[in-house]
């Protein structure tokens, strides 16, 4: 993970050579790419990245309207393409974009990102880096022809982000910058780095890989997206990483315990920790007793419940993803902070697979539940499912795996289900796809 934070890090280098034709029609490539979102802080979440997004997609500001322009969207569809052979190539450079976060220079702004103990709110970052990363493919994939862009651009996956420091001040500048890092035929991998200003120079704090889908104008369908070239021995390497991880979350997938058994040494260890419980005076299999510092699983949820809003919509006026992880990451701190029984701090997020869109008026039901624990690691798991006004049905919308570090050692997690030993496993198996221990900066 260190080496390829390195190779993005002399990716961004290399594209900030105004001599590489990283801009058109500017000789100031930081001015033509730096977007600054101090001009997104209100409450009405109006900035301007998500306004550069209305403008490419073409949709209403206003609520009452989004029907008629969703309407004129259905115009587009003869800008498809048939193919991906009838689309142009690009290259990593194309889609680079910086946006800047100004929060020590514009003290104004703080107030949104703030935390109670005077740091920046995670689930704020992970807002931003959504938006972001729908801009960035509308940059991959824009048509100069058109004045909106035919493709409605969705994220579809976080696949992960890695943290490099423990906690990040409210007081210095943070910029995001990022670009497209693999294409497939509708899908598009995008890495992005954030940075905060330390001194003089802005050191990197955050890496995010996120994976979007093109669809058609109308988001019905699939939507072919422009194939990328990679012009260096770095952006090579960059692109078949984005070949490994489309590969790894296909094994992993095939391997879920929603589809396989488990396999022979995790059933062993379910057994190990189910003979732990067995009570010692009655050896029963009905009788079980926890055994020194450890918790029931079912003991360590917490739950909540969000009417979905339209002031939280995205651009195709269904509700904004980056909100949904914002809500969710928020309550799985929570559940962390009152387990561990001490400030936990976030060090990993994956596997955030967006299986289905949540509708303006829904009622999101989150649950969050910590399913594996090691020295002062917290992994939980929140589960989304929604629910119309109209009807008591409840669907899976999301669900979410963040990896914390608690100030102290944690208690054990012990499942008493059959059903919570497959989430133990399966948090187990997050956890265990990173590097332990993780080392973050306090600095």
């Amino acid at each position: 993970m260190r080496r390829a934070a390195l190779r993005f890090c002399s990716l961004n280098k290399g594209l900030l050579i105004p001599g590489r034709g990283l801009t058109q029609g500017s000789q100031n490539p930081e001015k033509q790419r730096v977007i600054h979102m101090h001009e997104a802080c209100s409450p009405i979440h109006v900035n301007h990245v998500r306004d550069k997004l209305r403008e490419i997609v073409g949709v209403s500001t206003n609520w009452r309207d989004h029907v008629k322009a969703m309407e004129e969207r259905k115009l587009l569809q003869s800008f498809l393409a048939e193919s991906q052979k009838g689309l142009p190539s690009r290259r990593m450079r194309d889609s680079y974009i910086e946006v800047l976060l100004p929060l020590g220079s514009q003290p104004e702004l703080r107030e949104k990102y703030l935390t109670v103990q005077n740091t920046i709110r995670f689930g704020r970052i992970l807002e931003d880096l959504d938006s972001l990363g729908v801009l960035i493919c509308y940059m991959h994939t824009r048509i100069h022809e058109a004045k909106m862009s035919p493709l409605s651009i969705v994220t579809a996956l976080v696949d992960k982000i890695d943290m490099q420091k423990m906690s990040l001040s409210p007081e210095q500048d943070i910029k995001f910058s990022g670009h497209v890092s693999w294409v497939g035929k509708t899908s598009m991998e995008v890495k992005m780095q954030m940075f905060q200003l330390h001194g003089n120079e802005f050191c990197p704090v955050l890496d995010a890989t996120f994976v979007m889908v093109a669809r058609d104008s109308e988001n019905k369908g699939p939507a072919f997206v422009n194939p990328l070239i990679p012009e260096s021995p770095e952006e090579e390497e960059l692109f078949r990483q984005g070949e490994l991880n489309k590969g790894r979350r296909v094994a992993f997938s095939a391997k879920s315990l929603l589809k396989m058994a488990p396999s022979a040494e995790e059933r062993s260890t379910i057994h190990e920790m189910f003979l732990h419980t067995l009570d010692p005076k009655t050896v029963s299999f009905q009788s079980r007793v926890l055994p020194p510092n450890a918790v029931w699983m079912e003991d360590s949820k917490l739950k909540s419940l969000e009417v979905c809003h339209p002031q939280e919509r995205n651009i195709f006026n269904r509700i904004f993803g980056g909100f949904l992880m914002r809500k969710a990451y928020e309550l799985g701190w929570a559940t962390a902070c009152n387990f561990g029984g001490s400030r936990p701090f976030v060090v990993a997020v994956d596997d955030i697979m967006f299986q289905k869109p949540v509708d303006v008026g829904s009622l999101l039901f989150l649950s969050s539940q910590v399913c594996f624990t090691q020295d002062n690691y917290i992994q939980v798991r929140v589960h989304s499912e929604v629910a119309s006004l109209e009807s008591k049905e409840h669907m899976t919308t999301n669900v979410f795996h963040f990896t914390f570090m608690s100030e102290k050692e944690v208690p054990l997690v012990f499942p008493r289900t059959y059903g919570e030993s497959m989430l133990y496993l399966d948090g187990k198996r997050h956890f265990s796809s990173m590097s332990v221990p993780v080392n973050l900066r306090r600095d």
